[in-house]
Formats: C-alpha cells, sequence, structure tokens
C-alpha cells in the first residue's frame, strides 16, 4: 500500500534528518511511529478498561494463588 502525505519543507527536512540519524529509511521511521502510537493508544484503553473493572471489584490474587489455580 502506497499513502501519501503532505508535508511543510521544513517538517520534510526534519522527519529526513531524524532518520538518517537513526539509520533509517523515512518509510520505517513513519511506519515504526505510527504503529507505535497505535499500540500506546490500545494499551492505555485496555488499561483504563481494566483499571474500571478492578475498581467495581478490587479482588487481587499472588502468584502462588494463580499458580494453583492453573495447575503450574
Amino acid at each position: 500500500m502506497t499513502i501519501s502525505l503532505r508535508l511543510s519543507d521544513e517538517d520534510s527536512t526534519l522527519i529526513k534528518t531524524y532518520a538518517e540519524m537513526n539509520k533509517m529509511t523515512v518509510s520505517e521511521l513513519l511506519r515504526e511511529s505510527v504503529i507505535e502510537r497505535i499500540e500506546n493508544e490500545y494499551d492505555l484503553e485496555s488499561f483504563s478498561k481494566a483499571m474500571a473493572e478492578y475498581k467495581k471489584n478490587p479482588v487481587t490474587f499472588s502468584l502462588d494463588d494463580v499458580e494453583k489455580e492453573l495447575g503450574l
């Protein structure tokens, strides 16, 4: 898939320079940056849901309890 992106000359220079400093292509930099942002937002959403569930029922289990429950 090909995606076009309009950038100012200043932004383009900044991105190219950063990619070169990190021995990456611009495509690698942009792909990794976007994927990382998506993963971070997904992680934050998952954390928020888990905390909401925990606040409703604040029960925790020790590692020993979990291992026993799972037969490990």
